[in-house]
């Protein structure tokens, strides 16, 4: 036999699998997964179609850029959200689901900063949205004050996610000690309101600082209402 007669035979293109048609939901999964394993910086559009088998180009008919491609995967990140508690006063159901939003993106740093510029949209995030009317409109925040107040809520457990995500908690502990530290040789003279609250500055567990916080907001919200123009008198 001769080598010839050994090679296989050519394989014809149209003998080869064909590939999946590009969707949008496909697209965010291979972004998604490229984020669990590589991180934010590699999720980009030349990734992502080398992972598909397709051009770049290809994939902007269904994202329109980075920012886009970066709220869709924010969008199905909350998508994994455990569903809305049903059990307990609208304030504490209200807690429980703030919470959970944290927790998505704490546990993803890297989207949590982008939010902070970014709106995310989406089917997820508009049910998170309007979730959180609901209960704010059942603990009776009149509408035009929740329309803002919503906003305030999604930024305040962002920008909490921002500040603690991705930190390992030793981090956190050595950065508590060195602001505790500082705060103990600060001169009385100079900064009284400091040293006298120093322990109360320092005091509490992130759940309970963040509780608080979210509580603050809600109070707000149902004693501070808008002028009729939008502006305060």
């Amino acid at each position: 036999m001769s080598t010839r007669d050994a090679d296989p035979a050519p394989r014809s293109r149209r003998e080869r699998p064909a590939k999946a048609a590009l969707t949008r939901e496909g697209i965010i999964e291979v972004a998604l997964a490229i984020l669990e394993r590589d991180g934010l910086s590699k999720v980009t559009m030349r990734r992502i179609a080398a992972e598909l088998d397709t051009g770049a180009a290809s994939l902007y008919v269904y994202v329109r850029n980075t920012e886009d491609l970066h709220a869709q995967i924010l969008d199905a990140l909350l998508g994994g959200m455990a569903p809305v508690p049903t059990g307990g006063s609208w304030r504490e159901r209200l807690h429980r689901l703030l919470a959970e939003y944290g927790t998505v993106l704490v546990a993803h740093p890297q989207i949590a900063r982008l939010t902070m510029t970014t709106h995310p949209v989406g089917a997820n995030y508009f049910r998170l949205v309007e979730t959180i009317l609901g209960l704010l409109g059942e603990g009776g925040v009149p509408d035009r004050s929740a329309a803002w107040g919503v906003d305030l809520l999604l930024a305040s457990v962002t920008a909490t996610a921002v500040e603690h995500g991705g930190a390992a908690d030793s981090e956190g502990t050595d950065a508590l000690s060195l602001l505790a530290a500082n705060i103990a040789i600060t001169p009385g003279g100079a900064y009284p309101r400091i040293v006298a609250l120093g322990d109360e500055m320092l005091s509490g567990t992130g759940i309970e600082r963040f509780a608080w916080g979210i509580d603050v907001l809600l109070n707000g919200l149902l004693d501070t209402p808008r002028s009729a123009t939008g502006e305060r008198s």
